[in-house]
Parts: C-alpha cells; structure tokens; sequence
C-alpha cells in the first residue's frame, strides 16, 4: 500500500524521539483516516511495541499485552504468567530502562474494559513511566471519548501529555495522489465520496472509473463502505436515530437552524444539543459569512456537513436504501447522475480553497478564508487580512461552458455590497472553472490583473 504525505506528522513525531526525553504523545482522529499507518511509518527502524486493544475485558487486554512485551524483551514467561494489573506492567517497564516506542492503539477500548483505566495511567505515569524513558504513545479513533477522557481538562491524564496531534484528513491535492494518473474530474469525482480519508480511496480500483467504482463499492450491500457511515455513527453516539434525521436534512440543503427544525420535527432546543454533538465530532460545522465581526453574536449561521462520505451518503444513498435492499442499483445510479453536477459544485468550491491557501503567499498573505452571503447574494470565495486592509473575491464554476464576462462583472457588482475594509481597501479577484474562459475572459483577466484556474491549474496570473 502506497503511504501519502503526512510529512508534518511524522516530523513532529521524529522531533520528539530525536529529543530523548520521556514521552506521552496523544493522536487521535475519526476511523479510517489513516492513523495507525501513520505510526507503523513513524516506528519503522525503531525499537518499538504495538499494541491494539480490544473490545473485550480487562484480564485478556492485560494477557494479549503481556504476550506482546514478552515478545519485545525476549521473556517467553510472560506469555503464560502475564501481568496482574496495569500497575504490575509500568513498573517492570520503568525497570528495563530501555527507550522504545510504545504505542498502545485504540485506547478507548481500555477505557471501556474498566473505566478507571486513566487514572491508573495517570498513577502508572507519575510513579513509573515518567522515569522509564519511554515514547509512549496513545492512539483512538473514538473522537469523544479521546477528548474528554484523555485531553480534557478534568481527564486524570491531563497536563501529563508532552505532544498531541489530531490526525485530519487529507486536503484534495494530496489524497487524489491516489489517482495521479487520472485527470481533474476523475479525482474529484472520486473525492467528492471519498473526501479526505486514506482507506476510502484505497477501496477503488484505479482501472475502473467513477461509476463502475461508486457501483463495486459503495452501493453493494456487502462491501465495506456500504455500511460505513452506519457504523461509525453507531460507535460514537448514543442515540443514531436523531442524528440521522438532522444530517439528512442538511444533506438535502436545509441549512438554517430553523429549516433544519422544520424538516425534522425536532425541537430546537434539541436539535442544537445534537447539533453540539455532531461540531464536536468535525462531522458537521456551523459556517458563518467571513466578514462577520462579532460571530458568536451572529444569526446568520449556516449548518453543513464537512465530511464528503458523509454529505454524498446522506444525500444520494440513505434516502434510497430501500432500493438498495432490493438490488435496484440502476435507480440509485440515475439519482446519482442527476444530482451530481451541484454536489461537485460545493466540492469544487472546497478544493478551490484549499488551493488559494497553498497559494496565499503569492496572492497576499490573507489570515481568513470562507464563503460570503447577505439576504439572496452569495460569493463562492472571499479571503481577508484586516492589518493589509486587502480583500479577495472569487467565484468558482463547475460547469460544461467556458466562463465568460458576465460571471466577472458580477462578481464585481456583488463585491460592492459587501461591507469589510476601510477606505481604500485593495481588492484581488480570481475566477475558477471547471470548462476554461472565453478568449474575451481571458483578454479582461490580463487587463485588470484577475486570477484565472481552469481545474486545479493556473491559467492567467497578474505579472
């Protein structure tokens, strides 16, 4: 398996074995999104022990990882004798002296065998590991539980970690290195379902195209993805039912909290609760316009689902399951194509922003970046630096036909009506498109110094 990027992650992880000191890293992230590869990677060449727990109880956690130090120090005994309790194993750690990594993989299950597992690693870590010279490094996949249980403010754990990072998915330019060999719209098209996780992608075949792919292995009842979004619910909440219905309604485009409360017959005070839930676990965010002075006072939040699995999924499969069920594939295919031109839109406009900020330094150096709506006019892209007094506006096009004029003058127009800056603000604009510009466009754009990409590429930039 082809392992991508990461280079900010395991440098920071090298950074901290290179140090030499005792360490407590915490990485955590949603399943799949590539974290045990990450630290497989990081340990390679390394005296390391990996341990993944399990969902089962407390004595055959201790037993497995009995056997897997026994393995590391060369002490067959301990595969039949093991340790007693967690106690028993940071003491003979601390008494080996020996630095190596230790990564123990989905602590949450731990968690779960017995609840007091964090403070008895807080005790184990304060009396023995704190001495032992070890990397120590505790993985989860279980978003809520790593972030209340492990880096919250009253975890018993809290203040003795020495690194964490969250392991995010992968922007497109990165992720659709998987398909490197495929063009712009094969990429997205795949991303606009796959979005930002490593094992998502790495479940297409890269000899078939979009549709063959979303038929194999998304929409058969027995692949992996198929379940997928079921199942990871069903793991980090409590109450799947509600929070189906909410992400459904904003898959559907209902954004506003009220319409939201209208389409799911939940009360709102309710809604916001699971809502809350769903921001916590970066499945859904509440974007508000960028120019917005005073957002925690703001009404004009908007909610949507940041994930692209989860978007596509909630948007084309949940609500035709049924036919799934029943092997009516080419129905849901047909809804598919119907709808995907205006999801890819949203998704385009994602990874033109992704883009911009890679870029940034080239345009100038702007420190806010989002999307801008007032009553019924809406811009794709504006970016800010309130020190610079400097603003940009960009309007991004998946369209079939070249972008002309008329998509710049009214960007223009609309870029009036948006009130941030001072007198004398500096105003950039940039036009993306999925079909190229008009010869007309493109004459204007070396004009008045416009920004102009036709895919992900740079076709015209201001000298």
């Amino acid at each position: 398996m082809e392992f991508i990027n990461r280079e900010d992650e395991l440098s920071f992880l090298n950074e901290k074995w290179q140090d030499q000191k005792t360490q407590l890293i915490v990485l955590w992230g949603r399943r799949r999104v590539g974290k045990t590869e990450l630290v497989k990677q990081f340990i390679k060449g390394k005296p390391h022990v990996y341990f993944l727990a399990e969902s089962t109880n407390e004595p055959e956690q201790l037993r497995r990882f009995s056997i897997s130090l026994g393995q590391f120090f060369n002490e067959p005994l301990l595969a039949t004798r093991g340790f007693a309790g967690w106690e028993e194993t940071f003491k003979y750690i601390k008494e080996k002296k020996q630095r190596f990594v230790l990564t123990i993989d989905e602590f949450p299950y731990l968690i779960q065998s017995n609840p007091a597992t964090p403070g008895l690693f807080q005790k184990g870590w304060d009396e023995y590991l704190n001495k032992s010279n070890i990397y120590l490094i505790l993985l989860g996949s279980s978003m809520s539980m790593m972030e209340t249980e492990v880096l919250g403010y009253r975890a018993p754990l809290y203040g003795r970690r020495t690194g964490q990072w969250r392991i995010d998915p992968m922007p497109f330019h990165t992720i659709s290195r998987f398909r490197k060999d495929k063009g712009f719209e094969d990429r997205l098209l795949h991303y606009s379902v796959a979005g930002g996780i490593p094992a998502y992608w790495l479940q297409f075949s890269k000899e078939k195209d979009f549709i063959k792919n979303l038929k194999d292995h998304v929409l058969r009842k027995g692949q992996a993805l198929y379940d997928e979004v079921e199942f990871m619910l069903r793991e980090e909440l409590r109450e799947p039912r509600y929070y189906f219905a909410l992400l459904q309604a904003i898959a559907q485009g209902k954004r506003k909290l009220s319409e939201i409360v209208n389409a799911t017959g939940i009360t709102q005070p309710v809604a916001n609760k699971y809502l809350g839930v769903l921001s916590d676990l970066k499945i859904v965010e509440r974007e508000l316009p960028v120019t917005e002075e005073k957002p925690l006072k703001s009404k004009k939040g908007l909610y949507r689902i940041t994930d692209e699995f989860f978007q596509f999924w909630f948007r084309f499969i949940f609500p035709m399951r049924s036919e799934l069920e029943m092997g009516r594939t080419e129905e849901v295919i047909t809804n598919v194509k119907k709808g995907l031109p205006q999801h890819l839109s949203a998704v385009y406009e994602k990874t033109a922003t992704e883009l911009l900020w890679k870029m940034r330094q080239r345009l100038f150096p702007f420190t806010a970046f989002g999307r801008w709506w007032e009553r019924n006019e809406e811009i794709d892209i504006v970016a800010i630096n309130r020190d610079l007094n400097s603003i940009l506006f960009g309007e991004v096009k998946w369209s079939e036909k070249p972008v002309g004029l008329n998509v710049y003058d009214e960007l223009k127009q609309k870029a009036q009506k948006v009130m941030w800056g001072g007198k004398g603000r500096k105003e950039y604009y940039c036009l993306f498109s999925k079909s190229g510009f008009t010869d007309a466009m493109v004459r204007t754009a070396e004009e008045e110094d416009v920004y102009l990409f036709k895919g992900e590429m740079i076709q015209h930039s201001p000298k």
